[in-house]
């Protein structure tokens, strides 16, 4: 008997925001279903706008333009802050692989007030795709809480100092035969509460089902993909599972050309202590010990860089 199909869902965030009391209770069980089977979804009608996400692609293209040393001026320099340039093959999101191939500029609220490279333009854009995601990323917050049967505004009020990392990604064309073991992002899983990610059509981004098999999570139009990261996982005590994911490198003509993404992590303030929801260790012990949101993503930054 083969194995069932999988397929990472997608899910109408609009039912939520104005449909019914039944609408947005199936809504809610249909996010708790993909974020304990896959731990991946498409939202459509997230409420942000395409004309702010191509805004942004356009920023961050013109960024990536810039000649190396100017990016390097702004290089990311430690865990403690994650913010400032990454350069080709500095990350390796897979320990045991090379270096992945592909540059990043990690933003934050304090790095995107007070950098003085940035220009107003590039700043305006940034500080208004951060605050849709953030209503985003709240509703999405809010289904899972209501998912998991604890308070509606638990994860918000964990989340309210607006702790996220804002990632814009360049993926070059290959220009050489890549190193043995080496693509364009390394099989990780992400470090946070949730992820929202918006990507170009040049595909590439590849899930890992439970089977451990690699499907294609490719650009469907007018949706965002939404995954579960570790610290969601550690408070849902796997309820809510993280799942490994990766960028392939492309087998055909499109090798040759640029990948842009731009990655929402959506994480817990410093200060919060993620440990096993009361209601998610009620059958089994707890997996993983408490730990502070803050110490678990620089443990996960020190082993990335």
């Amino acid at each position: 008997m083969t194995n069932p199909v999988v397929q990472i869902p997608t899910i109408d965030l609009q039912a939520f925001r104005s449909g019914d009391r039944s609408q947005r209770q199936t809504l809610v069980e249909q996010v708790y279903q993909a974020c304990h089977e896959i731990g991946f979804l498409y939202i459509k009608n997230s409420g942000i706008s395409s004309h702010l996400i191509q805004q942004l692609f356009v920023h961050s293209q013109q960024f990536f333009n810039l000649p190396s040393d100017l990016k390097a001026q702004m290089a990311w320099l430690d865990e403690s802050h994650n913010s400032g340039y990454v350069g080709i093959e500095r990350e390796r999101l897979d320990p045991k692989q090379p270096g992945d191939l592909k540059e990043a500029l990690n933003l934050n609220l304090k790095s995107i007030t007070q950098n003085p490279d940035f220009g107003t333009e590039f700043r305006s854009c940034v500080l208004n795709f951060w605050e849709v995601c953030v209503q985003v990323t709240n509703k999405v917050l809010q289904t899972f809480a209501l998912a998991l049967h604890i308070p509606e505004d638990f994860f918000i009020a964990n989340h309210n100092e607006q702790a996220h990392t804002l990632r814009l990604l360049h993926y070059p064309p290959l220009q050489q035969p890549p190193k043995q073991g080496q693509v364009r992002a390394g099989e990780h899983s992400d470090y946070g509460s949730i992820t929202l990610l918006f990507q170009d059509d040049m595909g590439g981004l590849e899930v890992q089902t439970k089977d451990r098999e690699w499907i294609a999570a490719p650009a469907i139009p007018d949706t965002i993909i939404v995954n579960t990261g570790d610290l969601m996982q550690r408070w849902t005590n796997h309820v809510f599972c993280s799942t490994k994911h990766r960028v392939a490198i492309p087998t055909n003509e499109k090798m040759k050309r640029s990948r842009y993404s731009i990655a929402f992590f959506c994480h817990p303030n410093d200060d919060t202590e993620v440990a096993c929801l009361p209601g998610c260790c009620t059958d089994r012990v707890a997996i993983y010990p408490s730990i502070s949101a803050k110490d678990y993503l620089i443990s996960r930054l020190q082993a990335t860089y």
